[in-house]
């Protein structure tokens, strides 16, 4: 029997109970903690849990040295989310082959990942390596309370349609070999873009409900030449987050969007999403 590959599932706040824990990604866990090998031994080990409350986080700024494949790293902090040591750490992990997840949100909202090497560049910000000139501009212009970049793919609750680029990704790829077309919806997503020196490209994109914009939503980097990590730049944490999965599970009280109820009433569509975190767990391990 193989050994199930360890995730963490980590975020950059400590535990705070109205905002954006790790307990909230509670359906995200169970879903990878459910799959299984053609022999039904479970093919992940996955641990979820918030940083430290204070100083350097014990299990970040070891990571290279753990047992740990992939990290799927939550920014939901509001620039101060990682520490000097914690990024170095991460550094280290990936140069000696750890799968990286990355997702952020709108505006400022996990700016603390631009101190990341590599990954930290497919990410823009309003006061952080911004967008170019033409896209500084509020797309959302339904919540006046949150700049650029706030991309508008939907309601909390509803779907958004994806557009794979160039050739189709091996992590939005159904069991049947077409194109997965669903993701969770946002009304205020962030911005990121395959950096010019690393072996990334943008994979996904959508469109903004408001605008009729176009905006990249997954950059996906190869493994490098040195033998570096795969990894996965998001344009919002809200893809796999269990309110955007199933609204009944509530958010925070700072969330105050009209809610869509596509989810409520066909939760049979959240396939797409599902099969997209099975790939992703896969690729980002060289399964």
């Amino acid at each position: 029997m193989s050994t199930p590959t360890r995730i963490l599932l980590q975020t950059t706040i400590p535990t705070t109970a109205d905002d954006w824990h790790i307990g909230r990604f509670s359906l995200l866990r169970d879903h990878l903690a459910s799959l299984r090998d053609p022999g039904g031994a479970p093919l992940y080990d996955v641990v979820a849990r918030d940083r430290a409350a204070r100083g350097d986080d014990p299990v970040l700024a070891t990571l290279d040295a753990s047992d740990i494949a992939e990290l799927w790293l939550f920014a939901v902090d509001s620039g101060n989310g990682l520490t000097a040591d914690e990024c170095a750490a991460i550094g280290r992990f990936r140069r000696r082959g750890g799968g990286l997840l990355v997702a952020r949100d709108h505006e400022d909202l996990g700016s603390s990942v631009c101190t990341l090497g590599g990954v930290g560049a497919a990410h823009h910000f309003h006061s952080k390596n911004p967008e170019p000139p033409e896209r500084r501009t509020r797309d959302d212009d339904l919540a006046t309370n949150i700049s650029w970049p706030n991309y508008h793919s939907g309601s909390n609750g509803d779907l958004q349609v994806i557009t794979p680029v160039g050739e189709l990704h091996q992590v939005l790829r159904r069991a049947d070999a077409s194109a997965i077309r669903e993701f969770p919806a946002h009304p205020h997503e962030g911005a990121v873009s395959a950096p010019t020196d690393a072996r990334a490209r943008v994979i996904a994109t959508g469109t903004s409900t408001v605008t009729g914009h176009t905006f990249n939503l997954i950059v996906a980097f190869d493994r490098g030449a040195a033998g570096e990590g795969r990894a996965l730049a998001h344009a919002s944490f809200h893809h796999l987050v269990d309110y955007n999965w199933h609204p009944a599970f509530g958010h925070p009280s700072f969330v105050t969007d009209p809610e869509g109820d596509q989810l409520r009433r066909d939760p049979g569509r959240l396939s797409d999403i599902h099969a997209y975190v099975a790939n992703a767990a896969a690729w980002l391990s060289a399964r």
